[in-house]
Order: structure tokens, then sequence, then C-alpha cells
């Protein structure tokens, strides 16, 4: 008896992991797991069965968004780095005010800044219509980044999927996580080495800012007041500087926009290094990727300045490196429904 119920109990946990799998293949029964002898990992094909259709949904909306509005591609790449650095890749940034849940979106470094919204909005509603309740708003935040990258003429990568939606967000995690535009070198690599994210990682992820704008609020004290002492950076190119003066004025004009890199800002590709070079980066945490007196830095913006395929080849790998950090997986989190609050 105690052989036939061993056989039976061996055939129905084999026939469940084949469900499992084929539904999920990100779902493992085996050793290592967190739930009962179950693993849970990041795949590929983690949607190949029960969404196939998956990016393909993203990749048509984002054609159409990005059409519409040329920020957008950088806007929807932000959103997924401001989303890792906090709480981990999990769309924690998503959620809006609630009864219970006090919004990221409020914080010092994504108020008036962090945008596209809708766009992951309309992609949810999509994919719901396709596959309800089947593909994370945290995957669709790395869908739409790597869509978007490659919508602007930078690389592909195989993306790991099966993140899962938080219940929680953290506005105090959103205010101390993020770098800040004026942060020095040391600060930078500080912020990075916090989420297990190294020098290279640090300068190759900086390259997205080779698409999209940054606010005169974020680089005024470049203009006018560097070191408290009312002088300009002087690590700005003349020229540029004072192009710079004329759309950011010493008081008011917070919100005016300036590309952050402006010879080529609808493209990805590796002028940005090439501007930082020539004392052309817009943010100071740009040009002190330079300038910052770390070695390593300097070296690997000079290396992407003369090598594009070198620079796309660790961005991508950087990208599914911040992708990984921290996602729930399992039986954490949920697949929300509506990516602005929890089920």
């Amino acid at each position: 008896m105690t052989f036939i119920k061993l056989t039976l109990l061996a055939m129905i946990i084999a026939f469940f992991s084949v469900k499992l799998s084929w539904a999920h293949p990100g779902f493992r029964f085996g050793r290592g797991g967190h739930h009962g002898g179950i693993s849970f990992g990041l795949s590929p094909q983690f949607y190949q069965f029960s969404c196939p259709q998956a990016n393909d949904i993203v990749m048509s909306v984002l054609e159409k968004a990005i059409a519409k509005d040329m920020r957008m591609a950088a806007s929807l790449l932000r959103l997924h780095f401001h989303d890792c650095f906090v709480q981990g890749c999990d769309a924690s940034i998503l959620l809006d005010d609630s009864r219970t849940i006090v919004s990221e979106k409020n914080s010092g470094p994504n108020k008036n800044s962090v945008r596209g919204f809708e766009v992951i909005d309309e992609i949810k509603s999509r994919l719901e219509e396709a596959c309800p309740q089947t593909v994370s708003c945290a995957d669709i935040l790395a869908l739409a980044a790597r869509g978007s990258t490659v919508l602007s003429g930078g690389p592909n990568w195989e993306l790991p999927l099966g993140r899962r939606d938080s219940k929680t967000a953290s506005l105090s995690g959103s205010n101390k996580n993020i770098p800040p535009p004026n942060a020095t070198i040391e600060t930078l690599i500080t912020f990075f080495k916090r989420q297990g994210l190294d020098e290279v990682d640090l300068v190759a992820l900086s390259g997205a800012h080779t698409i999209g704008v940054a606010r005169c609020a974020t680089f005024k004290q470049r203009l006018y007041n560097q070191k408290g002492n009312n002088e300009p950076d002087e690590n700005l190119e003349k020229s540029f500087y004072f192009d710079l003066k004329t759309m950011c004025p010493k008081s008011g004009g917070d919100n005016f926009i300036s590309p952050l890199d402006f010879g080529s800002p609808r493209m990805f590709d590796n002028t940005y290094f090439k501007l930082i070079l020539r004392g052309k980066g817009l943010l100071n945490s740009d040009e002190v990727l330079l300038v910052g007196n770390v070695k390593e830095t300097r070296k690997l913006v000079k290396k992407y300045a003369e090598d594009e395929s070198l620079f796309f080849e660790q961005f991508s790998t950087s990208m599914i490196k911040m992708g990984n950090l921290r996602p729930l997986t399992g039986f954490n989190g949920q697949v929300r429904k509506n990516c602005r609050r929890v089920n």
C-alpha cells in the first residue's frame, strides 16, 4: 500500500510540475526552492504558453506612443530605472495614492518628472484583454524599457521575465535610493553599489541619457553656482555653457527642458559619451563620469565613445542585471489587474 501511495504521489507531483512549467516556465519543482521544494526564477520564456503575444502587444503600443511623443522612449526607460532602485523591480512606482499606499510618484526624484504612466496603462489594458491576469506590471515596465531602446535604434537583449507586482510602495525609499542629477562620482558609485551594481554598470546605464531631456532645475547649479561661489562649472565647454544660459535663466524657468544629448536626441547611440569628452555633458552626474577622478569610469567613457558596439553590449548586460534586482516571484506579490492599484 505504501509503495502504491508513493507512486501516486510522484505521479501527481510530476503532473503538476508539467502543468505549471507549461503555463509559466519560470516555475520549477526541485531542490533549492523556497516554497516546499519549488524554485522560482526569471526566464525569457516565462509567457511562452500563457501569453505568447505579450511582447508584440507591448511593441505595437510603444510604436504609436513614441511616434506621437519623441520623449516617451526615454521616459519609459527611466520609469524602469526608478522602479528597480526602490524595493527592486516590482512596479511599486506605478501605484497611486490610496488609503493604504503613499505613492512613490510624490518623491523628490519623481514629482513633476517621471511620466509615461498612461502608456503603461494602455499596454496593461491590451494585455488584460488578450491574457487576463497573466502579465505583471513589473514585466511590462521591463518590456517597455527594452522596446523603447530598440525603437530608438539601440540594442535588443534576451529579457528574463516572471516578476510579480508589489502590494506596497516606498516614498522614503524613492527619496533615498535614486541618485540625484547633481551627484558626485563618489555618490553615484555608492548609490549603485547599494543595489549590487558596479562602476561598469554605472557608466553603461548612464548611457541611457543618449535619449531624453532634463529640466533646467536639474542643471541650473552648473550654470550659476557650481561650488557655492556664484561661478559656473569650469568643466562646461564655453559655447555649450552660453547656449544653456539662453534657455535656462538664473531665476525662473525651472521646467524649461534641454536634450541630454543634443547631438542626436532621438537616437540611441554613443554620442552621449562623445559629448562628455568635449565638456558637453548636461548633468553634473554625466560629466563626473569623466572628470570625477575615478580611473575606471573615465576609461569606460572613452571606450564607449570610441566603440558603440561595446557600449550596446554592456548596456544590454547591465539592463538585465538591473532588471534582476530583488524581483518578487512565485507566490510573492501579485499580478495586478490595474497597474495603479493593488488588487
